[in-house]
């Protein structure tokens, strides 16, 4: 079982992006619960959550929040991410045959202008980081950022390709320059 982890500040239309995403997880008994760490949404994020089902926490202490999680696996992932095609049965084989950290391969659909690419640093979480509970639980500090677990950390890649949270952000309306 899997458990995914976000986190999300006024990312309402991102936030649902994700979690429809990952309702075909849920029904196929891979996904067993999600926890949206919130940094002071002001907008629907915590009625978006509600509505999946999710935890929504607004103050938590992340060892505390490992520890809660209810898969041996985590998830994490920024908010309007999206897994794309075999994902799931890719993550599943995954996490059955393995024990390192993973992320997702890069989307071939959805790739930044070259001169972005060469200009933009990627963030820690851009193809998300699939680890077992065990290792976060081994890493995790009370004042942690979902971030933080991916920095320094050898990973392997997954098959399935992950729609990274900037697609949405930059379709968002009035959305900024990235």
């Amino acid at each position: 079982m899997l458990t995914i982890i976000t986190e999300t500040r006024d990312n309402e239309a991102e936030l649902a992006q994700t979690l429809s995403a990952l309702v075909t997880g849920a029904v196929e008994g891979l996904v067993s619960d999600v926890i949206i760490l919130d940094h002071g949404s002001k907008d629907g994020s915590s009625r978006v959550a509600d509505a999946a089902g999710a935890r929504f926490l607004t103050s938590w202490d992340m060892a505390d929040i490992v520890r809660s999680a209810r898969g041996d696996w985590l998830l994490l992932l920024e908010a309007g991410a999206r897994p794309a095609g075999r994902w799931i049965d890719d993550v599943a084989e995954y996490m059955s045959l393995n024990r390192m950290p993973a992320r997702f391969s890069p989307s071939r659909q959805y790739r930044r202008p070259f001169l972005q690419r060469i200009a933009h640093r990627t963030t820690p979480l851009e193809l998300g980081l699939l680890l077992s509970k065990q290792q976060a639980t081994a890493i995790a500090r009370s004042s942690m950022q979902l971030g933080d677990f991916a920095n320094g950390r050898a990973v392997r890649k997954l098959g399935s390709e992950l729609v990274p949270a900037w697609v949405a952000i930059a379709n968002r309306p009035n959305a900024g320059n990235l």
